[in-house]
């Protein structure tokens, strides 16, 4: 399902994902999928942003950084989740979507953290493909 999508006046890629594959893949790569997911999607939210003239984020190696390692101290991994949210709310906003429940977001990441990341998955995948395709 992982189709690439063009940003116009750019040269970067988003990709419309499974969120299966974004919710059950870490489990079975030992967390690297992860890593890689919160990487690309924080690096196409930029490219987004920054092609209709908006920061929607500066450098999505640091959002990996507050994921691991600094998720062993807790508070930089709660930062990232809280500061990505933010960045796919305004990923909405500027596609005129309804953005997505911060509250429901926080209740899937104290409850269960995959159903957070395919539900960020889904909303962004709603976003590409308004946006995207029907450009």
């Amino acid at each position: 399902m992982a189709a690439e999508l063009r940003i116009p006046d750019s040269a970067e890629t988003v990709k419309v994902r499974s969120p299966w594959a974004v919710a059950l893949l870490p489990f079975v790569t030992l967390g690297i999928y992860h890593l890689l997911w919160w990487y690309r999607i924080n690096k196409e939210m930029k490219a987004y942003g920054e092609s209709l003239g908006y920061d929607l984020g500066r450098n999505p190696t640091n959002s990996v950084l507050a994921v691991f390692p600094g998720g062993l101290i807790i508070v930089p991994a709660l930062m990232t989740y809280w500061r990505g949210t933010n960045r796919v709310q305004g990923t909405e906003a500027l596609a005129d979507r309804e953005p997505i429940n911060g509250w429901l977001v926080l209740l899937l990441w104290v409850i269960i953290q995959p159903a957070m990341w395919a539900y960020l998955q889904v909303s962004l995948n709603h976003v590409w493909e308004q946006e995207l395709r029907g450009r």
